[in-house]
């Protein structure tokens, strides 16, 4: 005890500092504390006050230093835990065991204290019971641990323990009342006497004590002995004055129990007398004591109703006996009460124990040789013997272990009274019901097969002669019974007592059991398994008979040896073999040899043929009957010498090793080919040893006689064949074997598939050593048989039989190829085309052609394919009739149905296939196809059969295997890339499939197609570029089927393609791939689309690193070739993969973006679903984000524009606003490239953007784009650039008539009518109106369309006013876009392109005229490039330069005079223009703006230039022209000043006759400006009276201007006459005029000057030829010119006449 207290205390003090931490978290700090302080403090921590009665008590101890107040600490924490509800039933509480452990290692320091503490709180007031119950526990702990304690102390504790044991309340204290008696047990071992003093004082006698008094003491005697032996006197004494007290059921049962555990110590104490100290009782005086008790136990107790009661006073008894019973005197009168104990038989009792007791003293009678009183016997064997026989009450529990007590009562009995217990067995045997007959022959079995004492040979004589009453019973039960026993007296060594009678019973029972069994019906199931009973019991009796039993008479050795031979119950072959074993090795281990020779001869043995025969058959199944086998071999190797003495040797060798192997195995593990062919291998063998005898035949003919006597089918008969077979082709005589032959052909049910094919089987055997008889007998049945093509007459032959032609038919085809199978290689080559395949052939053709024979033939053709190719040498051998049987066996799988599978012809067509496919000369690879083609069609439209149909599911099965292995057979000719994608090809269709069952199988040749090929080839071929993206493509899609094993098998074909890939390539794939994919693999196993769809996404990223760019591209146009092929699943899985590898290999494909989006896009028209749709376009924009260039320009090299899926493309765009801002930047640059200097590329990118694209198909792109943009957004970074490019193409596009290559294509395709808007003028104009209202201004679409800017810029004619129109509109309502336009026009200005020039320069005409291009700061530059227009040779450009440039006098007035010389310097150039009216029209309208903003210092030297150069333009034809020089010489009469005065001053009398003729000129405006001119022109006179003249007169008028022009040439006559004859002149000149009016004016003025000239003048004037030229205007078209020359021609002939008159006077 002290040696376990360190440890104890280093284990408490871990638990209490764990207590520590667990009660106060708060101070972890504090871990190396005592455990003891560590729980004290907890304790005062949880303080309660103290019950001041407690601390009131006169005989508590002072003050203990705080020890009460820790144990209540404790104890309260011991409390609380208990009281939890999860404390109950979850075992000890750490915490409250913890509290345990800290009080008792407390007490081994302080024991008296703490006990002290303890006791104290043992008496306050209303302790809850648990509490007490934990105090009595620690203080058993500590009274175990401390050993003695203080007397005092412990006369405390014994008083209160004792107290509260004997007066606590029965229901609530039990529990307290058990650990206060334990309490006292445990003080018991150190203080037994102040213990055993307090139990003694409440044990009086007479006195019904408590009832936990008696059970202490019993725990006291039992944990005491020796010191208790002194009070067990006194103490079974006064408890027996206590038995007529005790009414209570409960407390008889605890006296009964107390009584039991005295007894038992008592028992103990006497067989260990030496180790006591006390004076000595001996067993006679406890006996003496003891018996009086147990009589009033029998007497009174045992007859209580109480149950209970009466199974412990029965259980009390066994002890109590045991000290009796030994008693001679006392064992008398225990006899006497035996009756009473009978008599609770008939109780509710257990009988188990009240039979132990009876056999207790049943016993001891037969030991003591005192044997029961002889008129009690009948009673016992009555009770006894009723119990076996009937049937036990359902109450009773033990009724297997009662019968064991009851047969050694009767074997006790047996000792005693044989002859009466036998008189008694034959009385009862004598009844007819059954069960007593049987109870009591297994009664008589018991008492035989007693061993111990040796039963007298009078009992046994007796029990044989009860036997034998008994022979004639004809029951099961009884005849097992009677057969047990004459095997027990066997066993016993009663052998001389079963000869005879024994085993002429045992002989009888073995011909009967067989005879009901093999003749039983299937109506009878009790009666079967009841003989069936029988006979394995006789078979038990026969083996212990043959083993134990010696000089057996050759009767019974007869009989079981025939019984071998005839039997057909084979169950009972291996007892009666191994008995057989027995007796014969009994016999040659004789003494007398000659003897056993003689009685071996006597005993009449079968012929050693047959018997080798039989035994040969039956041992075809060894495991049959109890593993008869093993008995055969034994008793074959036995016999050996009689049956073949030539053969012992070898048997010798050969049997114990085909015993090894029966023994090495069991019915479940041994296999059936395998023992057949040991056997078969020992039967030639052994027939070796007889060559050159008759052996084999005489075998063989055995054998074939014994073929009737097994059923069909059976492992025997089965056998049978097999080794006839073997045996006929060892057979020497041929004649001899084709008569057995023969016969055996005859004899065959034909009809019954077994016999066939075991016939055929023999056949096929015979043939390895009789090839040309077996030949010759076929051929010899077919003639005896008189076959013939128009007849079949076989009826006759078989009577029983009644054969079917085809049924034979199939047979002998059969049998020919099991013939090439068998015979020897060169035989084969020599017969196999004929006459072995050609009758095979002919049997076929000749017949019926049903599912039988095509499976026969089919058989046939396989046995003789393969035959041939198990050739190991067949020199070129080339199989002639290979192409017609390929062409049979075609026809035959073509004419089976494809919805259903009923036979396995399908199977074995295929397998014919495969074999044939080995067999020169090969298939060519057209022919493979071919044989594929046709066999995956035939199977793969199947239906799979239900779970319940095992046959179909069977056929399916194997129909699927054979496939398979012909796809493997006909790879292996053709094991290349090429060969693998034929193949795959052949399954396409099947895995596209909308049948889910044929997808299933075409994903499962697929994956079985992949393993032959890695198998086969591995890595030694690469595969084909494309072709890996083309096989992973085309299976992809199968992985979202809505089929899961299809989902699972296309995983599994990827994953094989990826390693094949991985070892072609010597690419990474790792172990976390294979990971991923075996996840994803599970994934695919559920029924969620879309973790189903996940799964596959994950898997196209694992196999996305495998691809190379070509391989990507390859993938992506077989998974866009599937697109629509089938479901939507498989589409959404298609592009889910194209989204895949674009989204991970985008950026690497920018050489094949062209091959992936004409894919996509060659596709996308047939794509029906719009999800799938969106999915792919997202893939187009994929690639435009990273290759714009590329993608945009095959998008706009399609051919039809306005299909509907490139509109999709483009409204995927148009939703994506910055990358549509994007792809609107990318159409504006290939339309600007038009339009600017062509460049070299620098990259691929720029070859795309290069590349031609027809800008019809940019427009209408524009145009979508535009359309569908979203509205909010009004583009205005996009606005300028786009309104000036799509102006740009405007002007630059042909004609109406014009037909773009794009829309050729599109009205070859399309049936319907075009619309009107697809050609480039309205496409662009539609562009132009929705960008425009876009900007939202309603006002400047208003104008727009007020205006007809969009019917002026349709037309080529009006293009240019439209421009002008659209920018001047532009200026006025948009904000924000006019720097950006300001710069486009100036670059367009700048293009070599004429139309972008000629159009840009219109633009800039109208910000000329604003002050746009002065505030950006870009005048000089637009100064510059008008400069440069103005030279060019377009009349427009130069016209539209010009006008801009005079409008700079509009935007920019203040510039105008920094720019003087140039502008002055082009408007004057353009003056000069010949031929054309235009040029020289714009550049005076310039220079009238411009001469606006100048003054004459500012015209400088141009002045004189501007001058001459507008006089010469008077008399243009050109009306504008006409009118632009007025106005401009107008205004050069504005300019001049002081220093041109003078010059201009002639400069107008220069002009001024063609400004008076204008002032009549046709053309209004140029009249008007004409007269305005003159009005400007007229001061230069100097003449007031002329000024006012023309200022007082309306000049517009004609005769105004006829006065004005009468007072102008009055004034010249008068002041400058000269001057007036040179307007003479001059006016002449215009009366060739082109102008009519001018002509008139001229003739009215030269009028107007005549009469006004004075007469010097006109004599100096040619009269004749100023007549002339009026004379001709006679004959003018215009009557008005005629008119006015005839009045001007008058007042010349007036102007002559006085001209004549004044001559004479003058001279």
């Amino acid at each position: 005890m002290a040696a376990k207290k360190p440890a104890l205390r280093r284990v408490t003090g871990a638990a209490a500092l764990w207590l520590t931490l667990g009660a106060n978290e708060k101070r972890p700090s504090e871990d190396k504390e005592e455990p003891e302080e560590k729980m004290a403090e907890a304790a005062i921590d949880s303080n309660e006050e103290l019950s001041e009665e407690a601390e009131d008590r006169e005989w508590l101890e002072p003050d203990d230093g705080g020890t009460f107040q820790q144990v209540t600490n404790l104890l309260n924490i011991m409390d609380s835990e208990s009281a939890k509800p999860d404390a109950a039933g979850a075992g000890p509480n750490m915490r409250r065991t913890l509290a345990s452990v800290i009080i008792t290692e407390k007490a081994a320091t302080e024991p008296r204290a703490v006990m002290n503490a303890l006791t104290r709180c043992l008496q306050g007031p209303e302790i809850p019971t648990q509490r007490k119950v934990n105090i009595y526990n620690i203080l058993q702990s500590i009274i175990q641990q401390e050993g003695e304690l203080e007397e005092r102390c412990v006369q405390r504790l014994v008083a209160i323990a004792s107290k509260e044991m004997r007066e606590i309340a029965e229901m609530e204290g039990y529990m307290m009342a058990e650990v206060a008696s334990d309490t006292l047990v445990a003080l018991s071992r150190n203080h037994f006497s102040l213990v055993m003093y307090d139990l003694q004082h409440h044990l009086k006698p007479l006195d019904l004590t408590d009832e936990f008094v008696i059970i202490t003491l019993a725990k006291l005697a039992n944990g005491n002995v020796f010191e208790f032996m002194p009070y067990m006197g006194i103490t079974l004494a006064t408890i027996f004055t206590m038995l007529r007290l005790a009414n209570e059921a409960k407390m008889r049962l605890v006296i009964c129990g107390a009584m039991e555990t005295f007894c038992e110590m008592v028992q103990f104490y006497l067989k260990h007398l030496e180790h006591s100290v006390y004076p000595v009782m001996t067993e006679e005086q406890f006996a003496v004591k003891l018996f009086p008790m147990y009589r009033y136990f029998v007497t009174v107790w045992l007859r209580s109703h109480n149950p209970e009661v009466k199974l412990g006073v029965v259980k009390a008894l066994k002890p109590m006996l045991s000290l009796l019973l030994p008693n001679d005197d006392l064992r008398e009168q225990v006899y006497d009460y035996i009756p009473l104990l009978l008599a609770e038989y008939q109780g509710s009792l257990e009988a188990l124990f009240l039979t132990q007791v009876l056999r207790q003293i049943l016993e001891v009678s037969v030991t003591a040789s005192t044997p029961v009183p002889q008129m009690q016997l009948h009673t016992i064997f009555t009770e006894l013997h009723v119990q076996v026989c009937a049937k036990a009450p359902a109450q009773q529990q033990y009724n297997s272990q009662n019968l064991m007590e009851i047969i050694h009562c009767f074997i006790a009995l047996a000792h005693s009274y044989p002859k009466e217990l036998m008189k008694f067995f034959l009385n009862q045997t004598e009844m007819s019901a059954e069960a007593i007959r049987v109870g009591t022959l297994n009664l008589i079995r018991a008492v035989v097969s007693a061993d111990e004492p040796r039963m007298h040979i009078k009992t046994i004589y007796l029990a044989i002669r009860v036997v034998k009453n008994t022979l004639s019973d004809t029951r099961s039960k009884v005849r097992m019974a009677i057969l047990r026993i004459i095997g027990q007296l066997v066993l016993s060594g009663f052998q001389d007592r079963v000869k005879g009678w024994g085993l002429k019973y045992v002989s009888m029972q073995l011909t009967l059991s067989t005879y009901k069994l093999t003749n039983r019906r299937e109506s009878f199931n009790q009666r079967n398994m009841e003989e069936n009973m029988v006979h394995r019991v006789t078979m038990d009796t026969v083996k212990i008979i043959t083993s134990s039993v010696s000089g057996m008479t050759n009767e019974f050795w007869v009989r079981l040896l025939c019984y071998i031979m005839e039997t057909d119950y084979t169950e009972a072959l291996a007892p009666i073999c191994m008995s057989l074993t027995n007796l014969a090795e009994q016999q040659l281990h004789a003494q007398d040899m000659e003897a056993n020779a003689a009685s071996r001869r006597h005993a009449d043995l079968p012929a050693p043929h047959k018997l080798l025969a039989r035994l040969l058959v039956l041992m075809s199944s060894p495991y049959k009957g109890g593993a008869r086998g093993i008995a055969m071999l034994h008793l074959l190797k036995t016999l050996s010498h009689s049956i073949a003495p030539a053969m012992v040797d070898m048997w010798e060798l050969e049997i114990p090793l085909l015993v090894k192997y029966l023994t090495e195995h069991t019915e479940f593990t041994w296999n059936q080919k395998t023992w057949e062919d040991k056997l078969i291998q020992f039967l030639r063998n052994s027939l070796k040893k007889t060559r050159g005898s008759n052996w084999s035949l005489r075998l063989s003919k055995e054998l074939n006689n014994q073929i009737e006597s097994f059923d069909s089918p059976s492992l025997e008969k089965g056998f049978l064949y097999r080794a006839l077979g073997f045996t006929l082709a060892t057979g020497l005589e041929a004649d001899r074997v084709e008569v057995l032959l023969l016969e055996l052909l005859y004899k065959t049910d034909y009809g019954n598939d077994f016999d066939r094919e075991g016939v055929i089987l023999c056949f096929g055997l015979c043939a390895r050593g009789q090839a040309a008889t077996v030949l010759n007998v076929l051929h010899d049945f077919e003639d005896r048989i008189q076959e013939s093509e128009q007849s079949w007459q076989i009826g006759a032959w078989r009577k029983d039989h009644p054969w079917r032609r085809e049924t034979v038919k199939s047979a002998l085809m059969v049998m020919y190829s099991c013939v090439a199978t068998h015979c020897h290689p060169q035989v084969l080559l020599t017969h196999v085309d004929i006459p072995i395949t050609s009758k095979i052939i002919h049997h076929y053709t000749s017949s019926c052609q049903d599912i039988f024979l095509k499976m026969a033939f089919m058989k046939s053709v396989v046995q003789v394919a393969s035959a041939i190719k198990n050739i190991k040498d067949p020199e070129d051998f080339q199989f002639a009739q290979k192409t017609t049987l390929t062409a049979i066996v075609m026809a035959i799988i073509k004419a089976e149905p494809t919805d259903n599978l009923v036979s396995p012809v399908r199977t074995m067509a295929m397998d014919a296939f495969s074999h044939l496919s080995k067999v020169k000369p090969f298939y060519s690879t057209e022919e493979n196809s071919e044989l594929m083609d046709i066999s995956i069609h035939s199977l793969i439209s199947l239906q799979p059969p239900r779970e319940d149909n095992e046959s179909i599911k069977t056929l399916y099965t194997n129909a699927l295997r054979a496939l398979e292995q012909l796809m493997e057979d006909l790879m292996q000719r053709q094991l290349d890339p090429k060969g693998l994608q034929e193949m795959v090809h052949l399954l396409e269709k099947w895995i596209l499939s909308e049948k889910e069952w044929e997808r299933e199988k075409a994903l499962n040749l697929h994956l079985r197609l992949m393993q032959i090929y890695v198998q086969s080839i591995g890595v030694c071929i690469p595969l084909k570029l494309g072709q890996f993206g083309a096989l992973v493509g085309f299976i992809a899609p199968c992985t979202c089927d809505s089929h899961r094993r299809t989902r699972l098998a296309s995983a599994d074909v990827l994953s094989s393609l990826l390693d094949l890939h991985a070892n072609q390539t010597c690419t990474s794939w790792d172990a976390s791939k294979e990971l991923e994919l075996a996840r994803c693999k599970e994934d695919l196993q559920g029924l969620d689309v879309e973790r189903n769809f996940s799964a596959s996404a994950r898997i196209a990223k694992v196999a996305c690193t495998q691809f190379n760019c070509d391989e990507v591209v390859s993938l992506i146009q077989k998974l866009c070739e599937n697109i629509g092929a089938r479901d939507l699943q498989h589409d959404k899985a298609s592009v889910t993969w194209i989204g895949t590898f674009l989204q991970m290999r985008v950026k690497e494909l920018e050489d094949k973006v062209a091959e992936i989006l004409g894919a996509i896009l060659a596709h996308l028209p047939v794509v029906d679903q719009l999800e799938v749709r969106g999915l792919l376009i997202e893939g187009i924009l994929l690639l435009a984000h990273y290759h714009r260039e590329t993608v945009l320009t095959l998008l706009l090299r399609q051919p039809l524009p306005m299909e509907s899926h490139l509109i999709e493309v483009w409204l995927a765009v148009a939703e994506n606003v910055p990358f549509a801002r994007a792809m609107l930047h990318g159409l504006m640059g290939r339309l600007q490239s038009r339009f600017t200097t062509k460049t070299n590329a620098t990259s691929k990118a720029d070859i795309w953007r290069l590349a031609a694209v027809d800008p019809l198909m940019i427009l209408c792109t524009i145009h979508l784009l535009v359309e569908k943009v979203h509205k909010d957004d009004k583009l205005p970074d996009l606005f300028p650039d786009l309104t000036y490019t799509l102006l740009l193409q405007l002007g630059s596009s042909p004609g109406p008539g014009a037909v773009s290559p794009v829309l050729k294509t599109w009205r070859r395709v399309c049936t319907g009518t075009l619309p009107e808007e697809v050609n480039l003028q309205r496409i662009t104009i539609k562009s132009m109106q929705l960008l425009f209202k876009r900007l939202n201004s309603e006002r400047l679409v208003h104008a727009l369309d007020e205006q007809g800017v969009w019917a002026l810029l349709e037309s080529s004619s009006t293009f240019l006013q439209g421009v002008g129109l659209l920018a001047r509109l532009c200026i006025r309502h948009v904000e924000g876009s006019r720097q950006r336009l300001s710069e486009l026009v100036l670059r367009g200005m700048d293009s070599e392109v004429p139309s972008c020039r000629v159009c840009s320069t219109a633009v800039c005409v109208e910000f000329m005229s604003d002050p746009i291009l002065y505030q950006e700061k870009l005048l000089k530059p637009a100064v510059l490039l008008l400069e440069k227009g103005a030279d060019q040779e377009d009349e427009a450009l130069r016209v539209l330069s010009l006008r801009a440039l005079g409008n700079m006098a509009l935007g920019a007035p203040k510039k105008v005079r920094q720019y003087r010389k140039r502008l002055l310097e082009r408007c004057l150039c353009s003056l000069r223009e010949p031929g054309s009216t235009s040029v020289p029209s714009e550049g005076m309208e310039a220079l009238a703006k411009v001469l606006a903003e100048l003054r004459e210092g500012d015209v400088g030297s141009f002045f004189d230039a501007i001058s001459k150069q507008c006089r010469a333009f008077f008399d243009h034809d050109s009306e504008q022209l006409r009118l632009k020089a007025f106005l401009v010489f107008g205004k050069l009469a504005k300019v001049v000043g002081i220093s041109r005065k003078r010059f201009f001053k002639e400069e107008v009398k220069k002009a001024w006759v063609p400004l008076m003729l204008h002032c009549q000129d046709p053309c209004s405006d140029a009249a008007q400006a004409c007269i305005a001119t003159m009005y400007q022109c007229v001061h230069f006179w100097g003449w007031k009276a002329l000024e006012d003249s023309l200022g007082r007169r309306d000049a517009s008028g004609a005769d105004e201007m006829t006065v004005f022009q009468m007072t102008l040439c009055s004034i010249l006559t008068q002041k400058k006459p000269a001057v007036l004859y040179s307007f003479l002149l001059e006016t002449m000149t215009y009366v060739k005029s082109n102008l009519s009016r001018i002509r008139i004016a001229s003739c009215n003025l030269v009028g107007i000057i005549m009469k006004q000239m004075s007469a010097h003048y006109l004599k100096r004037l040619d009269f004749p030829a100023l007549r002339n030229s009026l004379q001709e205007l006679q004959l003018d078209s215009d009557p008005g010119v005629r008119r006015a020359a005839l009045e001007t021609l008058n007042i010349l002939d007036t102007c002559s006449q006085h001209q004549l008159l004044a001559s004479p006077g003058v001279s």
